[in-house]
């Protein structure tokens, strides 16, 4: 307790902890490390939560070899096999979640990466989405470069999605068609076209505490601001699909540790929440402030009206 407590301060003092001390706050007691990450959370980000829906855009076929990706073309997976959805598709979903409350909407694609001609199909709908709605978007099209990324904050996107899965140490294990360093890369492209991040990754996949912690600390490194803690729903014919489902003990643990690494992020509650039998309260509770909120990519979600209501009920306010 007199560690966290140590620890604590030192973040609301505005110092950074080691690598070394992130490490023994996950041993330490789940109420405190819970309490006292909570407490940097109001401290740097008061109630505000940031609360998001995707849209799978394009689906299946993909070249990568990611070992937990319904969308892998490596993989005989139920996952949906289809090219870009049309403007309208995309637009309409864009409004029904703006009117539930929604204020930032991605649009998530498969594939490496977007040909050029694709993206600029997608600014097309951007701009139509911007004009016709208003909501924030996001955007999540693999690795692109810096100029595409400037097409696409031109036509209105704000934010780019882009995980780094799990630590640089783990990442031959999870993928080898591209590297971490081609994540890293992409992450500066985007920064570089004067774009904001939305970066982190999935736990359960094998990975250690240490690769866990690791990950977080290249975040810092690269000032990512949104941090999504995906836990790994394992998809039948994936390479992962016999892999332990993580508790809730384990979601806690991390996102509290999470917090004190990164205490003005908004560290977002992503895919697999719904494994979760209170569907994440308790990660809100231990220094989460963000979530994804409806469908999945392949998978279903939680409502976006259960998780507002459960917002109201924790006191948190939704704004950008």
């Amino acid at each position: 307790m007199e560690k966290i407590t140590e620890l604590m301060e030192q973040v609301l003092q505005g110092k950074q902890i080691t690598r070394e001390e992130a490490l023994d706050l996950y041993g330490q007691p789940l109420p405190s490390l819970c309490e006292s990450a909570d407490r940097i959370r109001k401290e740097f980000c008061g109630n505000r939560f940031d609360i998001c829906a995707i849209i799978n855009g394009k689906s299946g076929r993909c070249s990568e070899n990611c070992r937990f990706c319904a969308q892998s073309a490596y993989y005989h997976t139920p996952a949906a096999e289809y090219p870009l959805l049309s403007a309208e598709e995309i637009l309409a979903q864009a409004k029904e979640n703006y009117e539930k409350g929604i204020l930032r909407y991605s649009i998530v694609t498969s594939g490496k990466c977007l040909s050029d001609q694709e993206v600029d199909k997608m600014c097309e709908v951007i701009r139509r989405i911007r004009k016709e709605v208003g909501i924030s978007v996001c955007v999540s099209f693999g690795l692109l470069d810096e100029e595409q990324f400037r097409k696409l904050k031109t036509a209105g996107v704000t934010r780019v999605h882009n995980n780094l899965e799990t630590s640089s140490r783990n990442f031959p294990n999870v993928c080898t068609t591209h590297t971490f360093e081609d994540k890293v890369r992409t992450i500066r492209a985007a920064q570089a076209a004067g774009l904001s991040v939305c970066s982190g990754g999935i736990i359960g996949m094998g990975e250690t505490v240490e690769d866990r912690i690791d990950m977080a600390f290249t975040l810092r490194e690269l000032g990512i601001r949104s941090v999504p803690v995906n836990l790994l729903n394992p998809i039948s014919g994936t390479p992962y699909e016999d892999r332990h489902i993580l508790t809730e003990e384990d979601m806690r643990r991390t996102v509290a540790v999470y917090r004190f690494i990164l205490p003005s992020a908004f560290i977002r509650l992503a895919g697999g929440r719904g494994l979760l039998a209170d569907k994440g309260k308790g990660c809100f509770q231990s220094g989460a402030n963000a979530s994804i909120s409806g469908d999945m990519l392949t998978t279903a979600g939680i409502t976006v009206e259960t998780d507002m209501q459960l917002l109201r009920e924790l006191g948190y306010e939704v704004r950008l």
